[in-house]
Formats: structure tokens, sequence, C-alpha cells
């Protein structure tokens, strides 16, 4: 197969700061880095110079190799294991400093031309804005709901029995912000789906590095809710639009097992004692209702969350 490299974004001079920097983590990901590879030089266009950081989670299908291949230009970074997702980013974040901000990206997100100066703007034309987002579709151009409330014990007990989908009708009883009313320029939210993420320098600063004890999933809602603490909001950028493929999760039983975990482990950071038990009960009731239809990713998760083991960050 003949392997034609991706053209170079504009890039940084030796020793220049780059005015953006792009950070995305990887683990076998060779069926979606050549696409997420193709779209930066156009999403990048009007944005300044960039640094593409990809660091590489112990692929063993040849994803780093062709990274290298086809984007020569970019940083590619073994990380030496599977550390995970936070800890890839900060890896990430280590390389260099910005002068715009920090695009944190899936592998499987596509972003649109022009779409990062858009998210850029926006999180230099309010001091109070730390995280931009931008409006996420899947393949065939359907918006996905990509905004998020708050976790609370009244929201985990309201999707554990109206199901997340009906409780996202009802903004004190779910999480998911389901109205697409809502996605529109300059909507906030307290967390968004992390598979992409621009986050302006005061933030970084502000916030500090990801939390790397997640492994995976609830890292960037916890980060979005340390920016928010430091009174940095999060905001929707429709224009700046990106495809997620996404899905991974639903069909894996471990997957699902880390989200419900690791809601707990969030909720636990952030609230102790009483509360913290109440609301592992109401994820533990969430996942044992759906166990009980002969859901095979709830019972692994009802098993995990009685385990209290935390999952083995070894495996993928």
């Amino acid at each position: 197969m003949v392997i034609k490299p991706v053209p170079a974004p504009p890039v940084p001079r030796a020793n220049e700061v780059p005015d953006v920097l792009v950070a995305a983590v990887t683990h076998n990901s060779i069926d979606v880095v050549t696409e997420f590879l193709a779209s930066l030089p156009a999403a990048l266009e009007g944005a300044g110079t960039a640094t593409v950081v990809i660091v590489d989670n112990a692929s063993t299908d040849g994803t780093p190799e062709l990274v290298r291949r086809l984007a020569p230009w970019a940083v590619v970074i073994d990380a030496g294991g599977n550390l995970g997702y936070g800890a890839g980013i900060n890896l990430a974040l280590a390389t260099t400093e910005c002068r715009r901000g920090v695009y944190v990206l899936n592998p499987d997100a596509t972003p649109s031309p022009g779409s990062v100066d858009l998210l850029a703007r926006a999180v230099e034309s309010n001091p109070r804005t730390g995280i931009a987002v931008p409006r996420i579709v899947d393949r065939q151009g359907r918006l996905k709901f990509s905004l998020r409330r708050e976790p609370t014990i009244a929201r985990a007990l309201g999707e554990s029995v109206l199901g997340g989908r009906r409780a996202a009708r009802f903004p004190a009883l779910g999480e998911l912000v389901s109205d697409p009313r809502c996605y529109v320029d300059g909507a906030t939210a307290d967390w968004a789906t992390g598979a992409a993420m621009f986050l302006a320098p005061r933030t970084i600063a502000a916030v500090g590095p990801w939390a790397e004890d997640y492994f995976l999933y609830s890292e960037e809602t916890d980060y979005s809710l340390r920016a928010r603490d430091a009174a940095l909001g999060l905001r929707l950028v429709p224009a700046a639009e990106v495809v997620h493929r996404g899905g991974e999760m639903s069909g894996s039983p471990w997957l699902w097992s880390l989200v419900a975990v690791n809601r707990t482990r969030l909720y636990r950071k952030r609230h102790r004692g009483v509360r913290s038990a109440l609301y592992w009960l109401a994820v533990l009731l969430n996942e044992g209702l759906r166990a009980l239809l002969g859901r095979p990713t709830h019972r692994e998760a009802f098993r995990a969350l009685i385990r209290g083991v935390r999952p083995p960050t070894a495996q993928s």
C-alpha cells in the first residue's frame, strides 16, 4: 500500500512557541488515525502555527509507525506503556507552551476546516471562558448530544429509574442535555464529552494537569468541573464541528464497568461521607436494574461496583 504523507500545517520555527498545540492519545488506532491526521491541516487554517503531538499508549497494531510515515511533522511520543488517557494528555502538554490554546482531540474525531480558529476565538473573546467545545456529529451529520450537567444524586437516581434519555428531559433528573435547541452558539454546560476540547492557556495554568487515576472516562468531567471551580466556564461553538465515531463503550463490558466505577470515584472526590455513599447506591441501582434485563455490560459494571476494585490500568 502506498502511503502519501499528509501536508504539514504551519509549524513554528525552531525555539518558537506555537499558537496552538493539538494533543491526541492513541492506542491501537490504526483504523482511524489516517482520517484524523488528514483533517488537521484544513482544521488548523487561520489558527496560526501548530505543534501536533501524538502520544501513543503501547499500540501493537503499528499506529505510531503509520503516524510517523503519514505526518513526519507531528511529534510522536511513546508513552512506554498503556498509561491511560489523562497521563497521555499530560505528556503532550509537557512538550511545549502555546499562545492561543490546546486542542485535545480523540484520534477518531475529525475536525472541520477552520474550526480550530473558531474555538480559539471563543476563549479569547471572554476571559471567563476556559474551555470551548465544538458541535459533535456522527458520520451522517446528525447531532450527537455532547453537553452534560454536573453529576448529582438526584440525576443518578433519575437515570436509574427513568433511563438516561428519559431523565434527560428533566434537568434536575438527568446529566445529558438532550434538547437540540440548547446546542446554539454560546451555550454553556458543566462539562462535555472529551472527544474534542479546546483549552485556553489560562485554564491550563489554573487547573493544572489532568487527573491520571481514572485511566479512561470521567477525566474530562473532572477537568471541566475543576475549571468551573476556577471560575472558567465551558462554551459550545456550533460553527466548529467534529465528526466523531465513538461507540466502543457500549460493546465492551469492561469499558462500561470503567465508566460506572469512575462515575462513583469522581463523585467521591468532590463529595465525602453519606452523599458519596448515596451516589454509589444510585449508580449501583442503575446497573443492577439493567443487569436484570440480561445486559452483559451492565452485569459486569454491577460486579465491578460491588467488588470495589479499581479497573487494572494495564488492560486495553
